[in-house]
């Protein structure tokens, strides 16, 4: 039988462990971490949405008409009120005709992939796409192939070559670790052109890209027809929990009949969907906050640039720092946390070997001032 205690201080050794803190209080712009008062960059709360009054109002009042918990799965009486105009409002507000809950995103891309796709079938993805999306493939059966990240020609090669098969090609929209986005208007016309259903996890575009914060599908001006199959979750720009999947009539009625993940799971509590109700009205109302998220990502990338940090071709709000050793950026995460800065040191297995990198992730809570003490912090370490 191996030994796990070997097996972990193998981790320890090559900087790879990894250690949970603890937060006390809500998520926001400055937290209380391990009992030390940092300033995030360390969050998917891109829109500053995960404290605010609004939603916080919301879901004590959805408790009180509700209660605490659902109950049941959607498919026994777990289905309320507030979960059907959640999922009527969510298409409406990405031009899909319908759109169907999911617990977690990990789980809506497990049923995505499990429904649509059998053995004999081919699942084609990109290389760098979420854990979920390549599980979502390996699980479902089908053939299993990747493409070179964002390497349009080498996918249209493949779905040539699986001409006779049912194809799912499965792409993230903004991709979690290079904070770089797919080319979606060319994926879209190969699949169309090669008969491929096109999935998008749309999990850090949604809410945050685009005019209206349709996310990547508004940003390319694309819709249905390009895209028939969008994810989104509910746990990043909007601050709540859950995810979506927006798709025409007959996809969404399959993923009722087929999806294992959302037929065999309880539902998500009513008033979770009260509280997202409540999250997407101020996604629509307050444009400000995309626009003052712009605004720091591109003041960030002009700084850090000339201070001869290496950033990837990232405009969202993920902005990593690649530095490429394990222990560098184990090292630097900890200078940075000693000085109130809290930054994610990203290792393999999740990047590649050789890509470790700081994490910066940006929220519209964040002020100027904030972003001038990053900045300091890393002319520091830089010197």
């Amino acid at each position: 039988m191996k030994s796990l205690k070997d097996q972990l201080q193998q981790k320890k050794q090559a900087g790879l462990y990894r250690q949970r803190r603890i937060i006390e209080g809500p998520q926001s712009a400055e937290i209380v971490l391990d009992g030390k008062k940092v300033i995030n960059f360390c969050s998917n709360n891109y829109l500053g949405l995960a404290n605010h009054p609004d939603i916080n109002a919301a879901f004590k009042k959805g408790i009180d008409q509700y209660g605490s918990g659902s109950g049941a799965a959607h498919l026994i009486n777990g289905h309320s009120s507030a979960h059907h105009a959640l999922e009527e409002e969510l298409a409406e507000f990405t031009g899909y005709p319908r759109c169907l809950l999911f617990s977690t995103g990990y789980m809506a891309n497990l049923g995505i992939a499990q429904a649509l796709v059998d053995r004999g079938d081919v699942v084609l993805e990109d290389r760098l796409n979420h854990a979920s999306l390549l599980d979502a493939g390996l699980l479902s059966g089908a053939r299993f192939s990747r493409y070179a990240h964002a390497d349009v020609k080498e996918a249209e090669s493949q779905l040539v070559k699986y001409s006779e098969k049912e194809k799912l090609l499965l792409t993230d929209g903004v991709f979690s670790m290079d904070g770089d986005i797919a080319p979606l208007p060319e994926l879209a016309k190969s699949c169309a052109e090669n008969d491929t259903w096109l999935m998008v996890d749309d999990a850090h575009g949604f809410g945050v890209l685009g005019k209206n914060g349709r996310g990547c599908i508004e940003q390319f001006d694309l819709g249905v027809a390009d895209v028939p199959i969008l994810m989104g979750t509910l746990g990043k720009a909007f601050g709540t929990s859950g995810a979506f999947v927006a798709g025409d009539e007959d996809m969404i009625e399959t993923l009722i009949q087929n999806a294992r993940t959302y037929i065999y799971t309880t539902a998500t509590p009513p008033a979770l969907a009260e509280a997202t109700r409540a999250s997407l009205k101020l996604l629509q109302s307050e444009n400000w906050r995309r626009e003052h998220l712009a605004e720091l990502i591109k003041q960030f990338r002009q700084s850090a640039s000339e201070m001869g940090y290496q950033l990837m071709d990232s405009s969202t709000p993920i902005q990593p720092i690649l530095l490429g050793d394990s222990q560098k950026a184990t090292e630097m995460s900890r200078q940075l946390f000693a000085a109130g800065i809290h930054i994610g040191a990203i290792r393999p297995p999740t990047v590649a070997e050789g890509t470790a990198r700081l994490r910066i992730t940006f929220s519209a809570e964040h002020s100027f001032e904030q972003l001038n003490c990053l900045l300091n912090a890393l002319s520091e370490l830089k010197k």
